[in-house]
């Protein structure tokens, strides 16, 4: 039993208790502790086997070897996740930095060139555009129109 707990004492502290159920039965706990104030909670999940003495010598030794090996399978997974979140973000971060100077020169480099003002007259701006209110109708008048007489004079 403790040849097989070997890998898993490597890095932390096991606790063992064992309980009588009843007459015939014991309850045996291993309980993993955490390594590092950072881990994840689920490398402390523990194993509890229940049985009768007899078949706790013949199969515990079995049980918690396949406890540590998946222990340490479950430890690795979730350090490749760590390291993969990592990276990504690293790699998020040095794009987000990227952009953010393109968009900084981008902003620089129109006003370092920006040309002066034509000297050509401007467009009279229509009174609802100074205003700023928008309406269905355009709000310019139209001309008054002209009657013609029949030679084509106006009158």
């Amino acid at each position: 039993m403790f040849v097989q707990l070997m890998p898993l004492l490597a890095g932390r502290t096991v606790l063992i208790t064992v309980a009588k159920v009843d007459d015939k039965t014991l309850r045996v706990n291993v309980i993993p502790a955490l390594a590092k104030g950072d881990e994840n909670p689920a490398l402390t999940t523990p194993l509890t086997y229940t049985g009768p003495p007899e078949e706790l010598d013949a199969e515990l030794g079995k049980h918690l070897a396949g406890y540590v090996q998946t222990h340490q399978l479950t430890a690795s997974t979730l350090a490749e996740a760590r390291a993969t979140m990592e990276a990504a973000a690293k790699i998020a971060q040095e794009e987000a930095k990227r952009k953010a100077e393109e968009r900084k020169k981008a902003i620089q480099k129109p006003s370092a060139t920006a040309t002066p003002a034509s000297s050509a007259p401007a467009e009279p701006v229509p009174a609802s555009a100074s205003t700023g209110i928008l309406g269905l109708f355009p709000t310019t008048t139209p001309e008054p129109a002209t009657t013609q007489s029949k030679k084509g004079f106006a009158l």
